[in-house]
């Protein structure tokens, strides 16, 4: 006697809806991530390839959106340490 076909497990699983969100943001070559990074091309290529910043594949080419770089500039800024001296404004 034939088993009764039964449907694959995943078949009754809702997939989750990707969250899609779409910027008029303008999307950067890794020449024009470099250029604005003020680096080499061989840097943003490792940050990409290390997945440090987000990008985009547009077919085989990589771009990396102007507000991608503008987050990682704003993370990565370091401010200046204040130093206080102790002994300023005493005359001698």
């Amino acid at each position: 006697m034939p088993r009764p076909a039964t449907p694959h497990a995943s078949a009754h699983v809702p997939r989750a809806a990707k969250e899609v969100t779409y910027t008029t943001d303008r999307l950067l070559t890794v020449d024009e991530a470099a250029e604005r990074l003020g680096t080499g091309v061989r840097f943003v290529r490792r940050l990409v390839s290390e997945r440090r910043i987000a990008f985009v594949k547009v077919g085989r080419h990589v771009r990396v959106s102007d507000s991608v770089l503008t987050a990682y500039i704003e993370a990565h800024t370091v401010q200046p340490a204040r130093r206080v001296r102790s002994d300023y404004g005493r005359a001698a």
